[in-house]
């Protein structure tokens, strides 16, 4: 008996052959870790999330209603698995976090904010086009041929600025850093 992987056919596409299974899987694990990432406490839970998520998905499959929002389901289920996890380490510590525990991850937070912060003024640095093509790649997981077909540009023109706006962003983070020091 093999397993159903009709839940990651889009509406009204049938049969996939097992590398696009493999792709679209692959895309959806990517997409569930960053989630699991940005809402556990102690990373190292991020994968056991990730697992519980995989194993609601598998078993509730069946009231998927639109097969589109497949993404979005599973990144909820996804958050929702952290949240219990994270609900289930702080009972296990007891009531309370020692402070020290609440000062990490409260650091934590702070440090990913400020990353985030700091990601956005340099992307903001760059022109509209390299900037979306950036997050389509490295943010939203897209292929460099899915980047060319949605910008209506050749895969060579989209590999080669992605190549550029990495440079200079790596530029523009030491320029930043050597400003700050």
């Amino acid at each position: 008996m093999g397993i159903n992987y009709h839940f990651l056919e889009d509406d009204g596409e049938k049969d996939l052959d097992l590398e696009q299974v493999e792709d679209r899987l692959r895309e959806l694990y990517n997409q569930m870790i960053r989630v699991a990432y940005s809402k556990v406490i102690n990373k190292s839970d991020a994968q056991d999330a990730v697992q519980e998520a995989w194993v609601s998905i598998l078993t509730k499959q069946d009231t998927l209603r639109e097969q589109s929002k497949l993404y979005s389901w599973a990144k909820t289920i996804t958050a929702n698995a952290a949240i219990n996890i994270n609900r289930q380490a702080k009972r296990s510590q007891g009531y309370g976090w020692t402070e020290a525990q609440e000062e990490q991850a409260q650091a934590g937070y702070q440090d990913e904010a400020g990353l985030q912060f700091e990601i956005s003024e340099l992307l903001a640095l760059l022109d509209p086009r390299s900037r979306t093509m950036l997050l389509y790649k490295f943010y939203y997981g897209f292929k460099d041929q899915e980047i060319a077909d949605a910008m209506n540009v050749p895969l060579g023109t989209v590999k080669a600025r992605i190549h550029r706006s990495k440079l200079q962003l790596k530029k523009l983070d030491k320029q930043s850093d050597a400003q700050g020091m």
